[in-house]
Parts: structure tokens; C-alpha cells; sequence
């Protein structure tokens, strides 16, 4: 009984700190140290209640009650347990469902056990009244705490605030010794891609190599009953046609739109595509291609000998997978992660996963590839992955994705990991990659 507890409203507490330092409730706008956080909620608990701490509860939300990469790292802090709601989306913005039915539960609960004689709560809600009268009648002394509201008024419901029967304030010091603001870069154009995941974006379908240029079309070819129309221009003869929005002969794409062209050309004169271009299977042209055949002209056809344009197909997307012929090339026939790791290993990953790995994109990709570089045994076959570069082979991208939606990655994006983190995170595979093949680099700057 001579012990202290403290219920965390994660919502309140760091959406408050958000709003008092970047001036918004978004918890996006801040950076938290969640260890540090957690030993100061300790030692004032401790100093304020003259207790020991029995535990200390943190009370979050997070879609279909999956953990987040944060809940992970909390939930194997000592003295710390987690209890998640659910995330649901209401009148366009998210909203946490369950989180004070859950503390209003554990609050009475401690309560009517005589688990604790003092309980701290960090909340605002109004709905946590009820549990906060239940936990005094059964003789447990509640201290409010509060976060210092940016206004200079109360964050908090007046009945919960004359209910306590001790109340405190969180000022700006404390909070900052585990909360900063994160730096928000202004609106701007896309900018270019990082070297390696530009590489990425820009990789020819292996087959596209051994494409030919599409043969000329005969004038008159075709007609209005094929779905054809004329293309007059300088570079093909007049009247020529073929159809309309339809792929050549050799994989080339519909016509591109030269206002888009415009728009998605890079300083230089360098055309990059963009990703719902690539993610819609557009064709999309090597760098300068569309400028040296006058991309500026209206119908103006690509010049003798051109390449054909390439076509991206990513190994892992589901109805996209393009083989030569029956049989898989060697960088197909690589094992995958799971067939290289041995159950204690398994044990000792998911160890790190929690404890030290952040979740960031390009970081989950580096630590995928070291795993299976240091586990691959024969060095010799290094070289068999690299020659696919910047294309991870079927089997082992979709290991690597699916090891990433461990992360949080999937969070808020309807269980699709969205397309950038896609790119960093292979770019991130490569980069770990390319420092163990000797003669090995990635695009530079």
C-alpha cells in the first residue's frame, strides 16, 4: 500500500507539450525522449508522493491497436507498462477511442485492490471524474498534474482540477529536458531524390535493354476504325499513326503531356519520374531523351536509334513480376533472411528491434542487410546481388518489406507502406550493401 502509481495520458501529455513549444497540438511538430521522460515522471512521482514507485501506466492509441515503434521501446522500460486504444479516423482527422475507459478501469481497479496509496495522473478529461472519486473513496490520495498551457489558462476540466486532491504543474523547463521542437523545412518543390534512391526511381526493367526501336509505321497505316489518329511532325513522316494511348510495339508508354513534362523536369534538363508515375506503370524516358527529341513540339516522335523507354516493375509489387523464360536467374536462387537465421538469432533480432532500432526507413534497410550479408557465409555471392542493383530480387524485397512493417511503417497509410519509404528503405538496403562488395558504389552526388 505504501506505494505510488502514475497514469499517463500520452494524448494529452505530448499533445500539450506540442501545443506550449511549436504552438500546434500536433505531436508531429516535437521530438521525445522517451527514456529520459519517463525517469523524470519517476523521480517527481518519487519527491512529490515521498513513495517508491510501484509502476508507472502510459495510455496511447494507435491504429488496430498496433504498436508503434515508441510503444515498443516503452513497453520493455522497467516499471513501465503500456495499455494502446484504437485510432480511428472521424470528420477528417484522427481520433483515440478507448484510452479513458481504459485509465478510468485501472484507476479503480488499483484503487479497490489497495495496490497503491497515492496515484498520479497526467490527464486533462473531464471523463476520468468518475474514476478519480471511486480511487479517494477507497482512501487513495490522487495528485493532478498538468502541462503548463501555452494560453497561460487552464488545459484541463475545472471538475477534475477541484476533485484532486493535490495539483501541479509541468512547466516548460521540465518538459523541455525531454521534449524539443522539430525543425519544419517551408513549403518547397519536390526536391531531387537522394542519389541512390534516384537511382532507384530511374532503373530500366531488365528486359528493356534488349528492346528494339519500334519499326516506322507506312503512311496510311491503320485508320480511324483501328483508334488511330495522324502525327505530323519533323521527326516521322507525315501521316503516320498508331494508336492512341497505347504502348508501342516496344514497351514505350502513352504520350506524355508536355505541361507534365514541364513540370517534372529536373534542373539540368534532367527528366526524373515522379512516383505516382511510377507506381501507375508509366513509361517513362531516359534522362534528356524527351529534350533532345523536342519534347517542346507537339507530336514529335523520338530519333532513329533511340532507347526505348524504360519501364519500372518492382519485383514486390503483387501482379507486376516479370521473368525471362521459366527459369530464375541466380540472384533469384539467394536465400532469404529466414533460411539464414537460427532460432537464438530470431530471439537476439527481435531484442534489438525493440530496444534499438529507431524505425526510420533508410535505418530498417541497413539493418536487413547487414543481417544478411553477415549471415550469407560465402562472401563470393555478394557480388550475384549486387549485379542486380538497384533491383532487390523478388524473394528477398518482399522479406525486406515485410520485415519493415514490424516498424510502424504501415501506420496511417490503409496497410500500404508508402511509396518513399519504399525507396528509402531499399536505398538504405543498398547503401549497407555496397560496402561489402569490393569495386562497389552508389550513385554519387
Amino acid at each position: 500500500m505504501d506505494r505510488c502509481v502514475v497514469l499517463v495520458d500520452a494524448g494529452y501529455l505530448l499533445g500539450a507539450a506540442a501545443s506550449l513549444l511549436a504552438g500546434e497540438s500536433s505531436r508531429s511538430r516535437i521530438t521525445v525522449d522517451h527514456t529520459e521522460l519517463i525517469k523524470n515522471l519517476r523521480e517527481r512521482a518519487e519527491a512529490e508522493t515521498g513513495l517508491p514507485l510501484l509502476r508507472i501506466y502510459w495510455f496511447d492509441a494507435a491504429p488496430d491497436r498496433r504498436p508503434m515503434p515508441e510503444h515498443r521501446r516503452l513497453r520493455v522500460t522497467p516499471r513501465v507498462t503500456v495499455r494502446l486504444g484504437a485510432l480511428t479516423r472521424a470528420d477528417g482527422r484522427w481520433v483515440q477511442k478507448g484510452v479513458d475507459a481504459a485509465m478510468h478501469a485501472e484507476l479503480s481497479e488499483l484503487a479497490r485492490n489497495r495496490a497503491c496509496a497515492d496515484v498520479v495522473l497526467v490527464t486533462g478529461d473531464g471523463d476520468l471524474l468518475p474514476g478519480m472519486m471511486s480511487a479517494k473513496e477507497h482512501g487513495v490520495a490522487v495528485h493532478l498534474w498538468a502541462v503548463q498551457a501555452a494560453d497561460g489558462d487552464f488545459n484541463q476540466s475545472e471538475d477534475l482540477v477541484a476533485e484532486a486532491d493535490e495539483r501541479r504543474v509541468l512547466d516548460r523547463d521540465w518538459i523541455t529536458r525531454a521534449v524539443e521542437v522539430r525543425e519544419i523545412t517551408p513549403p518547397c518543390p519536390p526536391p531531387m531524390p537522394r542519389p541512390e534512391i534516384a537511382k532507384i526511381l530511374s532503373a530500366p526493367h531488365p528486359s528493356a535493354s534488349s528492346a528494339v526501336p519500334p519499326p516506322p509505321v507506312e503512311p496510311g497505316a491503320g485508320g480511324a476504325e483501328n483508334g488511330t489518329r495522324p502525327e505530323p511532325g519533323p521527326a516521322g513522316p507525315a501521316g503516320a499513326a498508331r494508336p492512341t494511348g497505347e504502348p508501342g510495339p516496344a514497351g514505350g508508354g502513352p504520350e506524355e503531356d508536355p505541361e507534365c513534362a514541364a513540370k517534372s523536369a529536373a534542373p539540368g534538363g534532367r527528366s526524373v519520374p515522379t512516383p505516382k508515375e511510377i507506381a501507375a506503370g508509366l513509361a517513362s524516358g531516359k534522362a534528356g531523351a524527351a529534350t533532345s527529341a523536342g519534347a517542346g513540339a507537339p507530336g514529335a516522335g523520338a530519333p532513329p536509334g533511340a532507347p526505348a523507354p524504360s519501364l519500372l516493375r518492382w519485383s514486390s509489387d503483387k501482379g507486376w513480376i516479370e521473368r525471362s523464360g521459366d527459369s530464375a536467374g541466380p540472384a533469384e536462387l539467394l536465400p532469404t533472411l529466414a533460411q539464414l537465421t537460427t532460432a537464438e538469432q530470431r530471439w537476439a533480432d527481435r531484442e534489438e528491434d525493440i530496444t534499438a532500432i529507431g524505425g526510420d526507413p533508410h535505418e530498417v534497410g541497413q539493418v536487413f542487410a547487414k543481417r544478411w550479408s553477415d549471415r550469407l557465409g560465402d562472401r563470393e555471392r555478394l557480388p550475384v546481388l549486387w549485379a542486380e542493383y538497384p533491383r532487390v530480387p523478388h524473394r528477398i524485397d518482399g522479406e525486406l518489406l515485410r520485415y519493415a512493417a514490424r516498424f510502424g511503417l504501415l501506420a496511417h497509410k490503409d496497410d500500404q507502406i508508402d511509396e518513399h519509404d519504399r525507396y528509402a528503405i531499399r536505398a538504405g538496403f543498398w547503401r549497407e550493401i555496397s560496402a561489402r562488395v569490393p569495386g562497389a558504389s552508389l550513385v554519387d552526388d
